[in-house]
């Protein structure tokens, strides 16, 4: 697990006070992360905080306390002008410190702590700017608690910030030498990853991973343990992660959302992990890379509850390995 002293402290106490954006906006010891557009700009391996005087037009929020105690506003801003897609691409560290920057770029570079704030204020700033108005009545809606929640002056309904959970699940062949990954059609064939989708009305975890693997891969299983969860707001997702033994080795491809299916040695997992291997992987800071790297340098059948929490993660992944029984989750955030 993370520890508590790698979570940001959302200083829940603070929310409930009257007036508390405008006072801490005031406060010089006050700090603000920027978001543009669901980007923000890093100072190193932090997320980059600026005096709140110093930020023109935004809205703002509340995130919680810094190290230190100083208060961390969130200020969404609307960009300007449009960036290249070339402006994403990081070839120094000071580009990293110069640029606009989303969650792809930058997860493998942040710790447990600064991934987590960023991705709060990436989320929230999301959530202010997509909910304006009452769904129950088209009122305009008000912000309350900091901007953790809005309400409604003609209907009284009260709205927060909602979180879809979706399962991922890295499914590893009978023997536990071999891994299963299927390639989206969203990408082209140009990457393999876990099996993932959303949680649908009256479905538990356990029930999805089933149900997907299923559908896309053909695939039936037995043991199912729980392994990490990473939010990733593209734009409101939980990513639930699970390990996955497979009753045999049966698989095909859907033809449809997934349009291919392998299972890969542990040499070649390896080398793909490397760069030169028979298929792509996804990014450093997916909670499906850490699923396949987990695996990986794993020891065959029951790995799963054998591997260390890694509370030093990169990609801001939280780990919980209390329930061995639990379900398998995929990464759907970049395929749906």
């Amino acid at each position: 697990m993370v520890a508590p002293h790698d979570t940001v402290g959302r200083a829940p106490e603070l929310r409930v006070e009257p007036g508390v954006l405008d006072r801490l906006r005031a406060d010089g010891s006050s700090r603000a992360v920027v978001v543009r557009d669901g980007r923000v700009r890093l100072d190193g391996d932090t997320v980059r905080r600026v005096a709140a005087a110093d930020v023109g037009d935004a809205e703002w929020a509340l995130l919680g306390r810094d190290v230190d105690g100083a208060a961390v506003l969130l200020a969404s801003v609307v960009p300007t002008t449009p960036e290249p897609p070339e402006a994403a691409v990081i070839t120094t560290e000071a580009d990293a410190e110069e640029r606009w920057l989303g969650l792809r770029e930058v997860g493998g570079l942040l710790g447990p702590r600064e991934w987590e704030l960023l991705v709060s204020a990436v989320a929230l700033a999301g959530w202010l700017r997509d909910t304006r108005f009452c769904p129950a009545c088209g009122h305009a809606l008000e912000v309350r608690q900091a901007g953790w929640s809005k309400w409604c002056p003609q209907c009284g309904s009260e709205h927060f910030p909602r979180t879809d959970p979706a399962v991922i699940v890295a499914v590893e062949s009978p023997d536990g030498e071999r891994l299963l990954l299927g390639a989206n059609a969203n990408w082209g064939g140009r990457m393999h990853s876990c099996f993932a989708g959303f949680v649908e009305a009256g479905e538990s975890l356990e029930s999805t991973i089933h149900r997907e693997l299923a559908e896309e891969a053909g695939v039936r299983l037995g043991e199912v343990s729980y392994v990490a969860s990473q939010p990733w707001p593209f734009p409101r997702s939980l990513m639930i992660g699970f390990r996955a033994v497979a009753v045999d080795d049966d698989a095909r491809a859907d033809g449809e959302e997934i349009i291919d299916v392998r299972w890969l040695t542990r040499a070649e997992i390896g080398s793909s992990l490397a760069g030169d291997g028979p298929v792509g992987l996804p990014s450093e800071s997916s909670i499906a890379r850490r699923l396949i790297r987990d695996w990986y340098e794993g020891r065959g059948r029951g790995a799963a509850n054998q591997l260390s929490e890694r509370s030093e993660s990169k990609c801001g992944v939280l780990s919980e390995r209390s329930e061995p029984k639990c379900g398998v989750l995929s990464e759907r955030s970049e395929s749906k």
